[in-house]
């Protein structure tokens, strides 16, 4: 599953990033890399963007960048 498939309040496993390049060093960047614990804070209305919660930080991510992480 991916992160922009989790639940509101549920916490989550990151298994594997996607993407490539520039993409995928920008959600290394943030700290989201694979093993970390994502606690899922809010979902926009529409679904953008994600709010969570990561290494004792609030981030909010696009659509498109929480479909490239796999999670479980």
């Amino acid at each position: 599953m991916t992160l922009r498939q989790a639940k509101v309040g549920q916490t989550v496993k990151v298994v594997k990033l996607e993407g490539t390049g520039a993409v995928k060093r920008r959600i290394m960047d943030m700290g989201i890399t694979k093993g970390e614990s994502i606690y899922v804070r809010k979902v926009a209305p529409l679904g953008d963007p994600v709010e969570i919660t990561i290494r004792g930080y609030e981030l909010s991510l696009r659509k498109a960048d929480s479909e490239m992480i796999i999670v479980e």
